[in-house]
């Protein structure tokens, strides 16, 4: 085993919130901390950003002035042990923008591209953590072989904590209140 072989050490350490806070934003992207330990996600592919971003850009537009629409940044989940989870799309209150971190209750929803390899953590783990946190809405969009992405869509069910399953889209997308949004996601 050479030593680029070897994962650094704070990768077999458990991170707290502190530390965390204390790197810089090229050491955060690309890693997700859960339970105080580093997890490092791998890099999406052209097909999966294109569609996150795209989204993104529909939700941002029909959200209105009170939410904005994003990719690409951490939800502090819980502090002890840090969880911090990277969304693939997060639409939270506009005027949040500046604090860090975000916290669940600056967010409205949560959307994840399943990839390969991430399917267990998008379809159970992660869906597990962002209701468990109160994030009203979680979607889940997986990347059919037809090419036109199936948007399953959850909706939280405050007393359990647990979402409940809400509508199922492919190649179009609406939201519920309090913002719709109608995409064409099928031309990708």
């Amino acid at each position: 085993m050479t030593a680029e072989m070897v994962a650094p050490a704070w990768m077999h350490t458990q991170i707290s919130a502190e530390q965390y806070d204390s790197w810089s934003e090229e050491q955060c992207t690309g890693i997700e901390i859960v339970d105080g330990m580093v997890v490092v996600s791998p890099s999406a592919s052209k097909r999966h950003n294109r569609l996150a971003r795209l989204l993104a850009n529909a939700l941002d537009a029909a959200a209105g002035p009170d939410w904005n629409a994003d990719t690409d940044f951490d939800v502090r989940l819980q502090d002890v042990p840090l969880t911090n989870r990277r969304p693939d799309v997060i639409v939270y209150r506009a005027e949040t923008i500046d604090l860090t971190p975000t916290r669940p209750e600056h967010v409205l929803l949560v959307v994840e591209v399943v990839s390969p390899g991430s399917e267990t953590t998008d379809r159970i783990v992660k869906v597990d953590q962002y209701a468990k946190a109160g994030i009203p809405f979680y979607w889940r969009i997986e990347q059919a072989a037809t090419g036109i992405p199936i948007v399953y869509t959850y909706v939280l069910d405050p007393a359990t904590k647990a979402y409940r399953d809400g509508e199922i889209f492919t190649g179009t997308v609406k939201a519920t209140a309090p913002f719709s949004v109608t995409a064409d996601l099928g031309a990708l």
